[in-house]
Formats: C-alpha cells, structure tokens, sequence
C-alpha cells in the first residue's frame, strides 16, 4: 500500500465499527427513556426476595445455583418494555424460472443451424451426420436448457 492509504479491510472494520457503536447508544437511549426520573434503572424496585421460599422434592428451599442467594421474583405489573428490533432486510427471491432441454446442433461459428426437443436425440445425430456429409464444416450438437415462455 501506498504511505498514507488505508485499505478496504481496515475501512471497512471502521464502518462496522462504528455501525455497532450506533446501535449500543440507540439501545442505550431507549433503556434510559423507559428508567426514573434521575435515569437509572433501580433493579432492587423490580426485583424482590420471594417471601414464600419455593420448595424442591425434599423440602428444602431452592438456592441459585451460582451465589447461594434464594431466588427471588419480580414484581407484578412491572414489566420492562421490550427493545425495538431493528429493521431487518428481506433478501429478495429470485423469481423461479421453468427450463426445458432441448438438443442443439451447432455451426462452426457457434451459430444455431437446428433445435430438437431432448426426447429425439436420435433426430438431432440423423440431422447432424447428415450435415457433415453435405457440407465440408464442423457441425456439432449440445445439450442447452432453455427458458419456457408461456
């Protein structure tokens, strides 16, 4: 590379970077519009200790398997409202096109001198061995699929 440039690579991972930074500061924004006045969340506010411990087979009470804590319940009616998703695109379907095969015999220059449907292949060799009988040029056939037009 030349001294000064940069290359796509590094272009690119910037854009992308940059793209993902947008995104965190959008979600951001929206966690901040749902939270209190001061704009902080409270999680002690959504989250209390469950007064009735729930109880496994052997009557014991149910701990959180990773800091010994009980588990603990959220309020009801306090629900967080769900984040936005973003806008996704549809990749566009191409549209589906019929084809049919047919047997082709060729000229020298690549230009089409006859078409067969594919079930006479023995018609398309008759046609080309006959062609190369009449005429002193290189003749051959192919197999092509060609689109249905209805």
């Amino acid at each position: 590379m030349a001294k000064g440039r940069r290359s796509r690579m590094d272009l690119r991972r910037e854009a992308e970077a940059l793209e993902a930074r947008k995104q965190e500061e959008e979600l951001e924004e929206i966690d901040d519009e749902e939270g209190d006045d001061d704009g902080e969340l409270d999680d002690e506010a959504d989250i209390e200790l469950d007064d009735d411990l729930d109880l496994n087979s052997e009557g014991e009470e149910d701990y959180d398997d990773e800091d010994g804590e009980p588990r603990r319940k959220k309020k009801k009616g306090l629900k967080k409202a769900a984040a936005k998703k973003l806008a996704t695109k549809r990749a566009r379907v191409p549209k589906e096109v019929r084809t049919r095969a047919v047997w082709v015999v060729f000229d020298n220059a690549s230009k089409v001198v006859e078409k067969f449907p594919f079930n006479q292949k023995a018609e398309a060799e008759a046609f080309l061995a006959k062609k190369l009988e009449e005429k002193k040029g290189t003749f051959y056939i192919n197999l092509v699929k060609e689109e249905i037009k209805d």
